[in-house]
């Protein structure tokens, strides 16, 4: 195949056409997409990387590694997130795609 003819996963998605994913670079997208919400969480509180650890049970390179999308995590550390958080995690998981968000809980 030649690069005129090559179409990304999205776009033959899009078309209709049948698309594979990997299992590996589904994981790596959900732990981004966790990353993300955690650091987007963070940021919105005006949380330091450590104190988002101390008040989730965990150390400051656990935060790290989370938010950079280096771990998918058992649901213990998400709990504990959300919680330190103040807000709700929302998931969604699908064939090949993912959501995370955080809900902040009403004050």
């Amino acid at each position: 195949m030649n690069h005129s003819t090559w179409r990304t996963r999205r776009a033959r998605q899009l078309a209709g056409e049948a698309v594979e994913y990997n299992q590996e670079y589904v994981d790596a997208r959900l732990a981004g997409d966790l990353g993300q919400a955690v650091y987007d969480r963070r940021i919105e509180l005006g949380l330091s990387q450590a104190e988002l650890a101390e008040r989730a049970g965990m150390t400051q390179p656990q935060a790290s590694r989370m938010e950079g999308g280096d771990t998918v995590p058992t649901l213990p550390p998400p709990r504990r997130l959300a919680k330190a958080l103040d807000g709700t995690l929302n998931l969604a998981i699908d064939e090949g795609d993912s959501r995370v968000t955080f809900t902040p809980q009403a004050a």
